[in-house]
């Protein structure tokens, strides 16, 4: 089975091929997975340059694309050009797999120039409104099937009108991860991170990651917790302020609260290795690879019960499930967690994590989606 995974994505910084493959690893990453899962895969990328790269088993090619002022903020008037869509068709694949349920337009044009079933995977889109809402709903038509983290993402798109009962849910995460649990004591040494627990936050300072709530939910554990500190790692900060306001007002939180900022990858990986327990406070989520991160680090975690990671932690298998922003329930979710024997934990998460959430699971899940489709497309009817 060949199958051909497109990105009409246009990088707004214009950055060449080999800093694509180094900035967007899950480009690849997920391409190998379904590789090693016995497909042959292409992966077909809009890019400011022309150019091809075989790594990890899968081919890349990057066509170069003209930019336009709109195609990064209004992504569904993106009309792929004559090159990509050429690319897609000579490579003749068995399955189509489109990125991005916010391409209506580009997912048209390949459908009709490629005959083969599409799967389309969601990556945190917004259900379209507007125009949008009716052209997004006539290219979905197109689709064989439509990938989501899990299956409850996909109600708001039916009861929009956007997504057809008829078109078949398929739960896939958006990607994995490579990280490793480590040894902890050796990543606290080489880290300087301590704490009983020491607590993990990784992601934006921004209002859907709801980081108020997490740290008042700190603040509200730590009577029970009084050892506990809690390491922030974060890129943009849009609420850095804010957050910087609720620590230093509050004395018990002022040197028990440690706004990191921005991390490398690597860096980041240590951080998790040495802490003990992973928080997120997200009102929503494509997926949360913050928390792919951290579980495959072997870390339990304290998150809200949004369907992302109600699908990712097993429905609460390796994982304690607040309401979105409900900071009494969390910081007790948190105690509670503390309290409760926790030898083995690490290799139990890590367990689960092999088992639904690695490369290898995502490949597999993958293959099976293409497969499904593909035998519908050649049932008789």
């Amino acid at each position: 089975m060949r199958v051909v995974q497109v990105s009409f994505f246009r990088d707004p910084q214009g950055r060449p091929p080999e800093v694509l493959l180094r900035d967007w690893p899950a480009l690849i990453d997920v391409a190998a997975a379904v590789a090693a899962a016995g497909a042959e895969v292409h992966v077909v990328q809009a890019a400011s340059a022309t150019a091809e790269v075989v790594r990890d088993g899968v081919t890349a090619h990057f066509v170069r694309e003209r930019s336009r002022w709109w195609t990064a903020r209004r992504r569904w008037l993106t009309v792929p050009s004559g090159p990509l869509i050429g690319q897609l068709a000579a490579l003749a694949p068995d399955v189509l797999h489109v990125h991005g349920l916010s391409f209506p337009i580009a997912l048209t044009v390949a459908a009709r120039a490629v005959p083969c079933p599409v799967l389309v995977q969601d990556h945190a889109d917004a259900v379209p409104r507007g125009g949008r809402r009716w052209l997004t709903a006539a290219a979905l038509r197109r689709s064989a099937g439509v990938a989501f983290t899990a299956r409850a993402q996909a109600e708001p798109w039916r009861a929009d009108g956007c997504l057809p009962s008829s078109v078949p849910i398929f739960e896939v995460p958006e990607s994995s991860s490579h990280f490793t649990p480590g040894d902890r004591d050796a990543a606290r040494k080489a880290t300087g991170i301590f704490g009983d627990p020491a607590i993990a936050w990784v992601g934006r300072l921004q209002s859907v990651k709801d980081p108020l709530t997490a740290v008042a939910a700190f603040a509200q554990s730590v009577p029970g917790l009084p050892d506990a500190h809690l390491w922030c790692c974060f890129t943009e900060a849009p609420l850095l302020e804010r957050v910087e306001r609720l620590v230093h007002d509050d004395p018990q939180l002022r040197n028990r609260v440690h706004l990191l900022g921005r991390m490398s990858h690597p860096e980041v990986e240590a951080l998790l290795r040495a802490c003990d327990v992973y928080l997120a406070a997200s009102l929503r989520e494509g997926s949360g690879f913050a928390l792919l991160e951290a579980l495959a680090c072997g870390l339990p975690a304290v998150v809200t019960d949004i369907p992302s990671f109600r699908r990712l932690t097993g429905d609460g298998t390796v994982a304690s499930l607040t309401p979105p922003g409900d900071v009494r329930a969390m910081a007790r979710a948190l105690v509670e967690w503390h309290a409760q024997s926790r030898q083995g934990e690490r290799e139990r998460v890590r367990a689960f994590f092999d088992d639904r959430l690695s490369f290898k699971a995502v490949g597999a899940d993958l293959v099976k989606a293409y497969e499904r489709i593909r035998g519908d497309r050649c049932a008789p009817r």
